[in-house]
């Protein structure tokens, strides 16, 4: 009796530590502020997204960022592709999607990049040039970039943002 109520203990013991791993703070997912909630705030409206951009101070410089309809800074992250994300769960409930709601996104001005859709994990989800968009859970008022740079994978989307290289499959190996 002694050895199977140690055994408990211990298989216990490590259910709780293997439900905190799942938890951390900071990380390459950036873990962080989150809302503990277990489902994502994802900014949407019935009707489609639109997509706006307005000046926040990132990394010290003032860049023209992408926002959702109430200015939220909109993130992406380096392991999405344009086929699917590495940000669900847990790290979408710091970085919650930018759902696409009913319909395509829209911008409100002229972006030299493309919004499309991603049908995924986490729903639909817009994407800029390819990336799937975010707000970040630590930016509590509109024009805040506090969330660029996070675990050295998360940044701003800017109308520059590049094509997602993630997206390309590579050349066939022979």
């Amino acid at each position: 009796m002694h050895i199977t109520k140690r055994a408990g203990l211990i298989g216990l013991i490590g259910l709780g530590i293997a439900a905190l791993a799942g938890c951390g703070s900071g990380g390459a997912y950036g873990y962080g502020p989150g809302s503990g909630s277990s489902n994502p705030t994802a900014t949407t409206s019935a009707a489609g997204v639109t997509i706006k951009t307005h000046t926040a101070s990132v990394g010290g410089s003032t860049k023209t960022v992408l926002t959702d309809s109430n200015g939220m800074t909109l993130y992406y992250f380096d392991p999405d592709t344009a086929h699917a994300v590495a940000c669900s769960g847990a790290c979408a409930t710091t970085w919650p999607p930018l759902a696409a709601g009913g319909g395509q996104p829209q911008s409100a001005t002229t972006l030299a990049g493309s919004l499309s859709v991603l049908d995924g994990t986490n729903g639909k989800q817009v994407e800029y040039n390819g990336h799937p968009l975010y707000t970040y859970s630590g930016d509590t008022s509109a024009g805040q970039a506090k969330g660029d740079g996070i675990g050295g994978k998360w940044h701003v989307a800017t109308p520059d943002t590049p094509l997602n290289s993630n997206s390309v499959p590579p050349p066939p190996s022979y």
